[in-house]
């Protein structure tokens, strides 16, 4: 309230239990609240840098390749022990950066909570830190004013604005008794209140406390970690046999060693989680183009899946502002004299948004024959504003605008008007009428309904939604009339749910729309349909949407949306409309295509690597590979295969599962085809050539690195090789690691040398092989759908 409100100002209403009397609360009484419940903050759990780069150490790759590690340094191969560490902190560091979401987001709560208020201790207004406030405290509230805490008005009244908090639109009028939340906007008006609820006890706290929990593990986490499972699994019980054969043979430790180690890096795959670091950098560069901004890589993997889309009604469907939908003329008036009227009585330039809206509409009308002489502002006591004006003649008007009841009492009765406005009001509309007159009683000259409309790509993005399989369903704290409204402007069709608290088995296909929902709601509902099956994205621009964008595996904050909002959310929309939501579905489903290239053919490399070392050692009573070599084709191998992120691809016409099962078994199909190749060039080398084994170690690098390449190029298409023209980037990677191993292998250098002959034949082999892996793809991939 403004300073000049009297200090003994008595409220209007009784205190609620335990309140504080209208001299508020005495600095002892504050303290010994403060002491029992706390401060008016929400909990910072911020987590140190530190703690954080050491927590990417602790998961499946890095587990591998930290004991891979250990395992060398224990063998004195220290300089293969620091190449694999350069791969291990190049994982870490690329992860990094990608941390801290939930910190961000409650950094951005706290940042909307005031940092001072003017609250009345010891009998005198005092200004406090927002921070040392408790229940019971009587604290000012003015224009421009956040609400520092949950309140409840014991004088004086407001025009509140709760649209970060409540999701409506329209700013709630606000008189003794009223309560209302911290974090809310105070829009007009001057009032005194008390507070009943500080810190995570508010609902904006509650928010905040929804945020901080809420977790949902993305599926490209659980992706790598299964395929590293599976690839451990075989790969493990492989190298297990290998080692028992090994003893079998008598080979000394000094030999065994090194053998398992080999194995050992043979399984890891390394550059999986950078790669799919890297294809969500390169899909995010693109979606930025479009006007998409992630703020979470492993979202666009999330777009890729996503099959329910939860959007929220206000600011994410509708506009976010009222505007005038319908006017209707009473008999004797049009429409333009009724906006006419209805502007006079309405504030110029306030922050009224009813009065706003209906200046607008009125001055695309015909210019007003009456000139205003007077302006009240809107009285929440009397429910209405009024103005007075002259005609051209100069002849006195009144004009009044209020709720129908407020205008009745002053109007000749009129059965139209009364119709008229419960048909509006049917439609979830906020209805005002206009009265007009020389002299009492004034006449109703028609209604005016106005409401927040949709936006203009609603209706075509839900359509485009639909098409690439994703469902939308509206999620709302508005009425089902209201909601209903806006549901079948933008083409979302279905029943409505309209029970709060939700029920726990809830299925997207049961309803189209939930209305009357509060945040716990929304963050209950995304649970829910992720415990069904699904992958939830969550659109929405307020602080109460936040907690429900933090648990979906796609959050996605409007370009209006309210910075706690943007830092709960997985992606940001730069841009007005809903167009960039399209744009991040293709572009993430391009981005899996890139993925499910590398990881396919990952798992049959790997699959492939450890047999290769089991049946050469039994072809040759010895390790074919040293630790040095493998280290040098992981390095060289894995990385450039990373390529595989700008490669040109189709994006999938329906939303994408990882079927990581089926991609296993799909590999290891394809991987024993691939190890009947390896064997053939083997035996050909020992028994055929009589390679030496130093030479039999250049050619399985050889046979590995081209047959490696034979893999990836039939990998990354879901139809024959030939049906696309593979991206520059990924050429380029693979002629630098055909040339590179050529030219190590016919120089000799860290190998012993092959001649060109043998290198160039295993090359054309390599291309034979291809061509039958091609063959053996398409019946696998259309009888397990991998893809």
């Amino acid at each position: 309230m403004a300073d000049g409100l009297p200090a003994s100002a008595a409220p209007r209403h009784a205190p609620s239990s335990g309140a504080a009397s209208a001299t508020g609360l005495t600095s002892d009484e504050a303290q010994r609240r403060l002491a029992a419940n706390g401060t008016n903050a929400i909990q910072d759990v911020a987590q140190k840098p530190v703690r954080q780069a050491l927590g990417k150490l602790w998961a499946p790759v890095p587990w591998m390749l930290e004991a891979a590690i250990l395992l060398q340094l224990v063998l004195g191969e220290y300089f293969e022990a620091g190449a694999v560490a350069v791969l291990l902190l190049f994982n870490v560091g690329l992860g990094f950066f990608q941390e801290g979401r939930a910190q961000a987001t409650l950094d951005a709560l706290k940042s909307r909570l005031p940092l001072t208020a003017s609250a009345r201790r010891d009998g005198t207004w005092k200004t406090l830190p927002a921070a040392q406030l408790v229940q019971g405290d009587v604290v000012k509230l003015s224009l421009g004013a956040v609400v520092p805490a949950d309140v409840r008005l014991i004088d004086g009244s407001l025009l509140i604005d709760q649209s970060m908090l409540t999701g409506e639109s329209v700013p709630v009028e606000a008189a003794a008794g009223f309560a209302t939340y911290a974090g809310a906007l105070v829009r007009r008006g001057e009032a005194v209140a008390e507070i009943v609820a500080t810190g995570t006890r508010t609902k904006f706290g509650r928010s905040a406390e929804l945020i901080r929990i809420a977790h949902v593990e993305s599926t490209e986490q659980k992706a790598i970690f299964r395929v590293v499972r599976n690839l451990a699994l075989f790969n493990g019980g492989m190298t297990i046999l290998l080692t028992i054969y090994a003893i079998y043979l008598a080979l000394p430790f000094a030999q065994i060693a090194p053998l398992v180690l080999v194995a050992v890096l043979a399984s890891i795959p390394v550059a999986l989680p950078s790669m799919f670091t890297l294809a969500a950098t390169v899909g995010a560069r693109a979606v930025a183009r479009r006007g998409v901004l992630p703020t979470r890589l492993s979202a666009l993997d999330e777009a890729a899946e996503m099959d329910v889309l939860c959007a929220d009604k206000t600011g994410t469907l509708t506009r976010n502002e009222l505007a005038v939908t319908a006017c209707r003329a009473l008999p004797g008036f049009d429409e333009g004299q009724v906006l006419a009227l209805a502007a006079l009585a309405s504030s110029d330039g306030g922050a009224d948004p009813l009065d706003a809206a209906i200046r607008t509409a009125s001055a695309k009308a015909n210019p007003s024959a009456w000139k205003l002489v007077t302006f009240i502002p809107f009285d929440p006591a009397r429910k209405m504003s009024e103005a007075t004006a002259t005609d051209a003649d100069g002849h006195p008007l009144r004009i009044v605008k209020g709720a129908l009841a407020a205008v009745a009492a002053m109007a000749e009765p009129s059965p139209s008007a009364t119709a008229t406005v419960e048909e509006l009001q049917a439609k979830g509309f906020r209805v005002l009428a206009v009265a007009m007159g020389a002299a009492m009683p004034l006449k109703i000259a028609g209604v005016i309904a106005l409401s927040d409309p949709p936006r203009d790509d609603s209706s075509a993005l839900i359509a485009q939604l639909h098409d690439l399989g994703v469902r939308v369903v509206m999620v709302t704290g508005d009425a089902a009339v209201t909601a209903r409204v806006v549901a079948d402007a933008v083409g979302i069709t279905g029943p409505i749910s309209a029970t709060v608290p939700l029920p726990r088995d809830i299925h997207a296909e049961d309803f189209a729309v939930f209305a009357g929902v509060l945040p716990e709601d929304k963050y209950a509902l995304v649970q829910a349909l992720q415990q069904d099956g699904h992958v939830v994205g969550m659109c929405g621009d307020g602080a109460n949407d936040a907690p429900a964008l933090r648990q979906a595996q796609m959050g996605i904050a409007v370009s209006t949306a309210t910075d706690v909002a943007k830092s709960a959310a997985g992606i940001v929309l730069t841009e007005a409309g809903l167009g960039g939501i399209v744009a991040t579905v293709q572009e993430g489903r391009a981005t899996f295509q890139r993925i499910l290239t590398y990881t396919l053919r990952s798992i049959i490399h790997k699959v492939v690597q450890v047999l290769v070392l089991m049946c050469g050692l039994v072809i040759t009573g010895g390790a074919i590979l040293t630790p040095l070599l493998m280290v040098l084709m992981m390095v060289a191998g894995d990385f450039l295969a990373m390529s595989s992120s700008t490669d040109n691809v189709r994006a999938s016409p329906k939303p994408n599962v990882w079927r990581i099962g089926n991609l296993t078994i799909v590999g290891v199909i394809m991987g024993f085809f691939d190890l009947g190749f390896c064997i053939a060039v083997l035996a050909t080398g020992h028994f055929v050539l009589g390679l030496s084994t130093q030479a039999l170690q250049t050619l399985t690098v050889v046979t590995l690195v081209f047959s490696g390449q034979a893999v990836f190029y039939v990998a990354r298409e879901r139809r024959h090789l030939w049906s696309s023209r593979p991206g520059p980037w990924l050429l380029a990677s693979s002629a630098v690691d055909i040339a590179l191993f050529s030219t190590l292998a016919i120089l000799g250098v860290l190998m012993t040398p092959l001649p060109a002959l043998v290198v160039a034949g295993v090359f054309a082999a390599a291309l034979v092989l291809a061509l039958l892996l091609d063959i053996v793809k398409l019946v696998l991939f259309s009888r397990l759908a991998v893809a």
